[in-house]
């Protein structure tokens, strides 16, 4: 191993020619991103707050921070411990939001959203990192329904999605958590079902040894030890990765279930809203995709996606990121529900690779077609369409009835949007009892 020490990495995401290890495959944080102003090292074991909290399972990564599940050496209950990168700890937006609801009304808050516990800082290699402490829950719904036993063992066929029953459940009290957030003036900007997490049963009453995380490189809980290319010791990355283990066996997923908005992360005040939401690629509106318009029904439009999406296993806009991808979405959006409006349409600035001046779609190649290339034409799906191609176990007449709840959501005109509010006072959903469901 060489002498001398290695030069501090520039803090931001490394060109090609910068990166610093040998690469890792497991499904974990990418190890170039631990550098000034990036993730903390953390390790099994590891303690935080003045040895408060004791690292032992690795819960889940995200762009901005990783989370753990730690025992609070204090009362010896478990908690979901998540530590920001260091250059987004300076926003405290997350923490205000969080503190708000709490202060503003504490029993809907928990009712909806993962409590917050605790916060403080953590100095590091890679700077002074916020560190907050949540309720620990349980699998998002994204990753739940893979856990299922009606889907173990997997056999080749089988349609992967929540049985009706537990997708009705899911919606609705996603529904009502929003409309809390949103009664308090509040978006949560990054609606999706990978921050609606499922509860757990009583975990706290759960030995550590059976919670904790082994670092066992050949049942792939942990990753080999990190190594530079270089051969030099690194001061800025752990000794190696943890794989994620959410807490699917101790989850509560039968009769009377509850799940919580999570990640407030890119939350927002109506009254200060971002320049640049999070909202994942296919649940953008289609005034944020062609104009960065920012308003209070974003969450709404990613609402009236999760309902196709929860009831047919399927997401209804599937958009690959790449350098086409907003001209894929839009081509999806005006397959799936009609035309764009010509107060968007004229936004679209590739729009003529796709239609002709008088807007008759001619091509749908991504990206438009070369000198000596034939465009592509291919048969239009409505979103009606492509919600019954997936058979969906719901009869004729409910059938009908969510698929005009969806086009009332998804309107081109964010005005003509209902409220969260209102989308609760549909008889779809009032029909729905999450208490007995």
């Amino acid at each position: 191993m060489s002498i001398s020490p290695p030069p501090t990495p520039p803090s931001r995401a490394p060109t090609d020619d910068e990166w610093r290890f040998e690469a890792i495959t497991l499904p974990c944080e990418w190890i170039e991103d631990y550098h000034p102003g990036g993730y903390h090292p953390v390790i099994l074991g590891d303690t935080f707050n003045n040895g408060q909290y004791k690292v032992i399972r690795k819960l889940g990564e995200g762009s901005y921070s990783t989370v753990w599940l730690a025992r609070n050496k204090k009362n010896t209950r478990y908690v979901a411990l998540k530590i920001l990168v260091s250059h987004h700890s300076e926003s405290t937006t997350e923490l205000d939001i969080l503190q708000h609801i709490t202060k503003a009304a504490p029993v809907e808050a928990a009712r909806h959203i993962t409590g917050l516990l605790d916060e403080f800082e953590h100095s590091g290699p890679n700077g002074v990192h916020k560190c907050l402490v949540f309720e620990p829950m349980g699998p998002s719904v994204n990753s739940m329904v893979e856990e299922l036993p009606q889907f173990k063992p997997r056999m080749f066929g089988m349609k992967i999605r929540y049985p009706l029953w537990m997708a009705k459940s899911i919606l609705k009290q996603s529904l009502e958590a929003l409309a809390f957030l949103h009664r308090n003036g509040i978006a949560h900007g990054d609606f999706q079902p990978g921050n609606i997490l499922f509860a757990l049963k009583d975990v706290d009453s759960a030995p550590e040894d059976v919670l904790r995380q082994e670092e066992d490189i050949e049942a792939r809980s942990v990753s080999p030890p990190v190594k530079r290319l270089d051969g030099k010791e690194d001061k800025w990355a752990p000794r190696y990765l943890s794989v994620a283990q959410p807490l699917s066996p101790f989850t509560h997923y039968a009769e009377g279930f509850k799940v919580k908005l999570s990640d407030m992360g890119g939350a927002y005040f109506f009254s200060k809203p971002p320049e640049k939401p999070v909202t994942p690629l296919g649940l953008r509106a289609p005034e944020l995709i062609l104009t960065g318009a920012v308003n209070n029904t974003l969450d709404i439009w990613s609402f009236g996606c999760l309902i196709f999406e929860l009831i047919t296993g399927e997401p209804l806009f599937c958009v690959p990121g790449s350098e086409y991808e907003d001209d894929d979405h839009l081509l999806s959006l005006t397959e799936r529900l009609g035309a764009l409006p010509d107060d968007l349409f004229v936004h679209w600035k590739t729009s003529s690779l796709y239609f002709t001046p008088e807007r008759k779609l001619f091509n749908c190649q991504i990206g438009g077609v070369g000198p000596e290339e034939e465009p592509l034409l291919v048969d239009q799906i409505s979103m009606e369409e492509q919600f019954d191609s997936t058979e969906p176990e719901i009869d004729s007449k409910e059938t009908d009835e969510v698929k005009g709840l969806i086009r009332w959501i998804l309107q081109y005109d964010p005005a003509k949007r209902p409220s969260p509010a209102e989308i609760l006072s549909h008889p779809w959903f009032r029909n729905i009892d999450v208490g007995r469901v």
